[in-house]
């Protein structure tokens, strides 16, 4: 027996009110978690880069100072190439194995084939090879069919057969009579 489709135990504006409670809530924890990274990245950056003391130094300390600042940039620079390299390696293996998964579901993507116009030497020589050199000529191998002639009707005066091409088996005469 088929059962009737259920029907939802809750309301229209039950369901209605859930989600915008659900919206208030989901976007109460989404400020709160933005306010947390940005709390988060504000103390990285004080811990990795303490505030610059920059008075009262010689012109030889600034200079060490920048030098060693731009020792800093370039490690970070190449910190960041490295992990910019290991996500490139990721994101195409990912997408290696994702198209394994394909393959092995049977789910490829067919690519759009364009028509070829081509003769049917050409795509026997295609299929085959260099085993045939001869044309084949496939007219001469069809069947040939003749047509029967259509048997002409002659034509007769409508009016002479109507009791016979009526098919009412003599309803028509007693119509006829009991007009």
């Amino acid at each position: 027996m088929s059962e009737a489709p259920r029907k939802s135990k809750i309301s229209a504006s039950r369901r209605l009110a859930l989600k915008t409670k659900l919206l208030k809530i989901a976007g109460v924890m989404w400020e709160k978690e933005k306010d947390e990274k940005k709390q988060e990245r504000e103390a990285t950056l004080s811990e990795r880069l303490p505030p610059l003391q920059l008075s009262g130094l010689s012109m030889q300390d600034l200079q060490a100072l920048c030098k060693d600042l731009h020792h800093k940039i370039d490690v970070v620079d190449e910190e960041r190439y490295d992990i910019d390299a290991k996500v490139a390696k990721n994101n195409t293996e990912i997408e290696n194995l994702s198209q394994k998964i394909c393959e092995l579901k049977g789910k490829m993507k067919r690519p759009a084939l364009k028509r070829v116009k081509i003769s049917a030497d050409a795509m026997l020589g295609a299929l085959l090879g260099a085993k045939v050199k001869e044309s084949v000529d496939f007219k001469a191998n069809l069947k040939t069919v003749k047509k029967e002639e259509e048997k002409k009707e002659e034509v007769t005066d409508w009016r002479k057969n109507v009791e016979a091409m009526s098919g009412m088996e003599g309803r028509k005469k007693l119509f006829d009579a009991g007009q």
